[in-house]
C-alpha cells in the first residue's frame, strides 16, 4: 500500500487491521491533524496493559498515550500505532509480532521517518517495550517503559514467560538487556508505591544500563504513586518534547 497522497488523508483515531498467521487483528492508528502525507513524520508504537486486551481494536486507545493524546493533541505530533494483544496473552511471542506486524502496515499507509520511531508502553506494555526493544534495538530512536519488568513476578503465573524467546539472558537478566540497549536513549518511569509491579524492575534496570555506560538512560520514580504511573508520564511535556527530539 502507498503513502497517501494529501486529498486522501484522514486524522483522528482510525481503525486498522493486519493479517498474521491466517487470522484477522484489528488495531488504531493516530494520524494528527497537521499530516498531510507531503513529508514524512515521526512514528510511536504504543503497547497497552493487561486491562485492554481483546481483538475489537479500540480499547487500547483508551488508556495511557491515547488519554494523554485526547487531552493534548499538539505534544504529540506523529503517527501512533496502537496494536492490541488478544485476550489472556501478554506481550511476548506472537501478540509481539502482531504489534509490529501493525507497525510496519502503518509504515507502508503513511509516509513515516524511519530514523523517528518510537517504542513505549505501560504496566504488561512496558514489559513488551523492554522485550521488543531488547529484540531489534536497532529498529528504535527511542524507548519508553513505564511500570514495565524483566523477569516475570511470583506469584503471577499469567506473566511467566521464557526470557529467552525476548533474547534476554535468564542467568544475567538486567545486564544482558542493558548491554544490548546502551546505545538506545531510554526513558524509565515508575510509581514508588507500585503494588502490581515491583518498583525494584525499574531500579535495576535503570542501575544495569548506568553500569553498561548506556548513552542516555533516565528514570523517574514518582514519590507516593501507585501503579498508575503513565497519566503523569504521558501527560509530562518534558516525555514528548524529549521523545520527538531522538533520532536513530
Amino acid at each position: 500500500m502507498s503513502a497517501m497522497r494529501p486529498s486522501q488523508v484522514e486524522h483522528g483515531f482510525l481503525l486498522r487491521s493486519v493479517e498474521l498467521g491466517g487470522s484477522e487483528h484489528r488495531f488504531s492508528v493516530w494520524v494528527p491533524p497537521g499530516y498531510t502525507g507531503e513529508s514524512p513524520w515521526p512514528a510511536i508504537l504504543f503497547l497497552h496493559g493487561a486491562g485492554e486486551r481483546g481483538d475489537e481494536g479500540l480499547m487500547s486507545t483508551q488508556v495511557g498515550l491515547g488519554y494523554a493524546i485526547r487531552r493534548a493533541p499538539e505534544r504529540w505530533p506523529a503517527i501512533v500505532v496502537f496494536p492490541q494483544s488478544p485476550r489472556e496473552r501478554q506481550w511476548a511471542g506472537d501478540a509481539e509480532q502482531i504489534a509490529l506486524a501493525a507497525l510496519a502496515q502503518v509504515e507502508k499507509e503513511f509516509r513515516i521517518d524511519p530514523d523517528r520511531v518510537y517504542l513505549t508502553g505501560l504496566s504488561m506494555g512496558g514489559a513488551g517495550t523492554w522485550s521488543i526493544a531488547n529484540q531489534y534495538p536497532e529498529k528504535f530512536a527511542a524507548v519508553v517503559p513505564i511500570c514495565g519488568w524483566i523477569v516475570p513476578m511470583e506469584g503471577r503465573p499469567e506473566y511467566q514467560r521464557d526470557l529467552r524467546v525476548s533474547k534476554i539472558d535468564p542467568e544475567a537478566p538486567y545486564e544482558s538487556v542493558a548491554r544490548r540497549l546502551r546505545d538506545v536513549p531510554i526513558w524509565i518511569w515508575h510509581g514508588s508505591e507500585d503494588r502490581s509491579v515491583p518498583v525494584e524492575e525499574s531500579r535495576r534496570m535503570a542501575a544495569a544500563l548506568a553500569s553498561a555506560g548506556a548513552r542516555e538512560a533516565r528514570y523517574n520514580e514518582l514519590e507516593g504513586v501507585g501503579h498508575n504511573s503513565w497519566d503523569a508520564a504521558y501527560l509530562e511535556s518534558d516525555l514528548a518534547e524529549w521523545m520527538m527530539e531522538q533520532r536513530r
